[in-house]
């Protein structure tokens, strides 16, 4: 556990005059424990920086101009989402007797896995586990030897042992692997369908304007022809 001393100032500024302690480059908090009373407080913005840009879980020694000294962490940060300054800060109060629960991010080592020397690719699935332990047991990170890992082959929560600390995430759950490279395969060229080919329309029938001129006149020819009157047969005389 590393520990860090901070000086801070109780503001005075609350609710929205906290925008003027910004405009002097100074970032509002709030400090706050189980039973203990809240405190606002301010901190200059680069004393604050390297306690959300670090790696490593750090326990804060507290120092106020009231002369009050409290040991602490940093429990959360908002950042302006245009700027990414800090635009405020939560700090929890830690009781020396009493377990807290905590995030403390996860550190790979040993340099380039086996796996991914072989042409796997590294996945870290996890980057902070959450934890429980006492405020003397809070580990600054936690390191995972990679230099090892094949490929096919993951860290789990279960294969961690941390003294005098209880890791509450998932038994099962993965921390890092080195899984198969994946390959891509080439599309293959799309069959050519064959275009049948299109069949000659068949030649209309040719029906002559001379047979059609001549059967019909032969039609019309019966049709005027008068039918022949039977003579009457000559009476005796």
């Amino acid at each position: 556990m590393s520990e860090i001393t901070l000086n801070a100032e109780i503001r005075k500024n609350v609710g929205k005059r906290v925008r003027a302690i910004r405009k002097t480059g100074n970032v509002p908090g709030i400090y706050y424990g189980h039973g203990q009373q809240n405190i606002p407080v301010s901190l200059p913005a680069p004393i604050l920086k390297p306690l959300y840009t670090t790696s490593e879980t750090h326990v804060i020694n507290l120092k106020l101009d009231d002369g009050s000294t409290h040991l602490c962490v940093l429990r959360d940060i908002q950042l302006d989402p245009i700027t990414e300054k800090p635009v405020h800060f939560d700090l929890f109060g830690l009781n020396e007797n009493e377990t807290l629960v905590i995030d403390i991010p996860v550190k790979l080592t040993g340099g380039i896995p086996k796996g991914v020397r072989e042409g796997g690719i590294l996945q870290h699935v996890l980057h902070k586990l959450k934890v429980s332990c006492l405020p003397k047991n809070i580990p600054d990170h936690i390191e995972i030897n990679v230099e090892e890992l094949s490929i096919n082959h993951s860290v789990h929560v279960k294969d961690l042992t941390i003294p005098n600390v209880t890791i509450m995430e998932n038994a099962t759950s993965t921390i890092v692997a080195v899984v198969p490279p994946v390959v891509v395969k080439e599309p293959e060229p799309a069959a050519v369908a064959e275009v049948p080919t299109a069949e000659a329309p068949a030649e209309p029938e040719v029906i002559s304007k001379g047979k059609k001129v001549e059967e019909g006149a032969e039609a019309t020819d019966e049709k005027k022809k008068p039918e022949e009157k039977k003579k009457p047969e000559d009476k005796k005389k």
